[in-house]
């Protein structure tokens, strides 16, 4: 994070201050670090893309609005749905395309430079950012 935007660890961080600084959709800001994982935010609307980490799990936490996860498991494919305050754990290797119909923020915890869009993913289309996450403020 630039030294603009970073924080001390004495200083509390707003999700809903941080969530005003950004509009893009599906372009993750991060709020801290812990250890070896970033603590993401994101606006979301509309679908991301199928994708997959390979070695990592992904966390999810819904801030606000429903999130939708299509999940393709070796039984088939499923679809969780998180309503607010509602936390999902996508393991690591499973093929999963986040997507809400209306506005929703979401928080995400990952291993620093992870990309948004798996090590693998179908086309990624212009409305998603493919990145390892932006510093809050950015």
């Amino acid at each position: 994070m630039s030294d603009q935007t970073t924080k001390t660890a004495a200083d509390p961080i707003l999700l809903s201050d941080a969530l005003k600084t950004f509009e893009a959709l599906w372009s993750p800001r991060i709020v801290t670090r812990v250890n070896d994982y970033d603590v993401r935010i994101s606006k979301v609307r509309g679908e991301h893309v199928w994708h997959v980490h390979e070695d990592t799990d992904e966390f999810f936490l819904v801030l606000d609005g429903a999130l939708e996860i299509r999940l393709r498991e070796s039984g088939g494919e499923r679809s969780v749905t998180l309503d607010p305050g509602a936390v999902f754990v996508v393991p690591r290797g499973t093929w999963h395309k986040p997507s809400a119909s209306g506005n929703a923020s979401v928080l995400f915890f990952e291993p620093s430079g992870t990309p948004s869009v798996g090590d693998r993913h179908d086309e990624v289309p212009d409305h998603v950012d493919a990145t390892t996450g932006h510093a809050l403020g950015s």
